[in-house]
């Protein structure tokens, strides 16, 4: 071959590799359509769940995004962590009744929950809403909620935080297992789905696969990076190391870059965090429940740029 016609070769598969790049959305959306209305007969459970919404970026993105996810997914099950979602540091009552009309069915926190005092009361008030389970029972609130979906089924929305590089908290394997003994996927419960707020990879992965075949989903959340290794485990538990942020990705995990460097270069700055403002990116992570079992059927991860 010589070489002219090698890199004549070399060009037309660059330009191959671009064209297929540009219809992946078309042919995923393609897929999805034929998934859910003539090739696949099984009933299911369609759940969306977003990672943390961080500040306003990420509200607006979300609440932007909702009527694009709902004609793309044609989803049951809208939820959205909202561990930041207040000028990047827990959430408000008004922030979460915001969410609440644009559509979203239920909320889940992490170990920023209580950063925002007037959400304790509406964490007893608000059957829509999860702080994390394995906190103590005295605090405010409770760390699972069933939502009664318009189908008539039910699912199980669960919140725990991790204990690597975190605060002291009760064990969650322990708090999760406890709980269960009174849900049975595909018995009493048509799907369990479990946050899991937590820094170490390791930790995550580890309380999944404890969990494999007892729930529905496991997601983890509370870095802001998603992760590329969506799966459903060997007995049939959707898993994501993390599902990423709602917010503007331009940023140091959802906030202007100028205070993490300067914590990075000198170990102190002057100011402090502040959300990053630009346009938001949504991220998260799309399943499938089968109706008989419980257990996860189809798995996806979702990036919406607006």
């Amino acid at each position: 071959m010589t070489r002219g016609s090698f890199q004549e070769c070399t060009y037309t598969a660059k330009r191959f590799l671009i064209i297929l790049q540009s219809l992946t959305p078309l042919l995923r959306r393609g897929f999805l359509f034929l998934r859910t209305t003539i090739w696949y007969k099984v009933k299911t459970l369609k759940i969306v769940y977003l990672g943390d919404i961080v500040a306003k970026s990420g509200r607006e993105a979300v609440k932007n995004a909702i009527s694009q996810l709902k004609d793309t997914y044609k989803y049951d099950v809208i939820i959205i962590n909202v561990d930041n979602a207040a000028h990047g540091f827990g959430c408000t009552p008004k922030v979460c009744n915001q969410l609440f009309e644009a559509g979203v069915t239920a909320l889940v926190t992490g170990d920023h929950v209580w950063n925002q005092k007037d959400i304790y009361p509406y964490l007893n008030e608000c059957k829509r809403i999860v702080r994390p389970l394995n906190h103590s029972s005295n605090l405010a609130g409770v760390g699972a909620q069933i939502i009664p979906l318009d189908s008539g089924k039910k699912i199980l929305i669960v919140e725990v935080v991790g204990r690597v590089f975190m605060e002291a908290v009760d064990c969650p394997l322990q708090s999760l297992e406890n709980l269960l003994k009174d849900y049975h996927l595909g018995k009493n419960i048509d799907a369990i789905f479990v946050d899991i707020h937590a820094e170490a990879t390791a930790e995550k992965q580890s309380f999944a696969y404890y969990f494999d075949g007892k729930v529905s989903a496991v997601i983890g959340s509370h870095t802001h990076v998603p992760t590329a290794d969506e799966r459903i485990l060997p007995n049939g538990t959707a898993y994501q190391t993390d599902a990423g942020m709602c917010g503007d990705y331009n940023s140091v995990i959802g906030f202007d870059v100028k205070a993490p460097i300067e914590r990075l270069k000198d170990k102190f700055s002057p100011h402090r965090l502040e959300p990053a403002t630009n346009k938001g990116t949504v991220c998260g992570v799309y399943i499938e429940t089968d109706d008989k079992t419980g257990l996860a059927k189809y798995i996806e991860r979702i990036k919406i740029t607006l």
